[in-house]
């Protein structure tokens, strides 16, 4: 099984996590954050990855740390439970259409990271959740997967909707990069 448990503790939060990629159920997210548990629990059922998540966190400051330290949790948990990637596809891309909104996303998971996030958002607030926490969640989550992940805006005019259609797309293009296809290791140099 590909899986992972990551505890993390800071003073900050505290944070349990636990992936695997080759179930689907349980998703059982609860953050203390709503929309972040939606935005979650998207993403691992699009994936069709297992993803529980419990994080208490000092939500009387703001949702930043919690926010930024479920990403690094989520990064760390997707590198470890991807092992040496032997066999895996490594690439993936979807096209995600959610309403009127339209995002491009490409991964590799390189063992190199880098994030391009190209996505603008119309508003600065999602309800009570601060958007610009959204590229932080993701810089942390490519950080520590080691992945090289590209995000951009085609449409869209519904900041809920490009979200949403952000963590869809990253979903579903997570799919097809952890598929397992051969038993080689997805590169020429013949190792990540």
């Amino acid at each position: 099984m590909r899986e992972a448990h990551i505890k993390r503790k800071t003073a900050e939060t505290e944070i349990n996590l636990a992936i695997n990629l080759d179930r689907r159920e349980p998703i059982n997210i609860d953050t203390g954050i709503g929309f972040l548990d939606h935005m979650l629990h998207l993403f691992a059922f699009h994936a069709q990855v297992a993803l529980t998540v419990s994080a208490k966190g000092d939500l009387h400051i703001d949702p930043h740390h919690t926010t930024e330290d479920v990403g690094i949790c989520l990064g760390q948990a997707i590198n470890e439970a991807l092992g040496d990637k032997k066999g895996i596809k490594r690439y993936g891309s979807c096209v995600m259409p959610m309403d009127e909104a339209l995002m491009q996303i490409a991964l590799d998971l390189s063992n190199r990271a880098h994030l391009t996030f190209e996505c603008p958002l119309p508003n600065s607030h999602v309800g009570t959740f601060d958007t610009e926490l959204i590229e932080e969640f993701w810089s942390a989550v490519v950080q520590n997967s080691r992945s090289t992940t590209h995000i951009h805006y085609i449409a869209g005019k519904n900041t809920h909707h490009i979200i949403e259609a952000v963590f869809k797309g990253f979903g579903q293009a997570f799919r097809e990069a952890i598929c397992i296809q051969d038993d080689r290791i997805p590169s020429s140099k013949g190792t990540l």
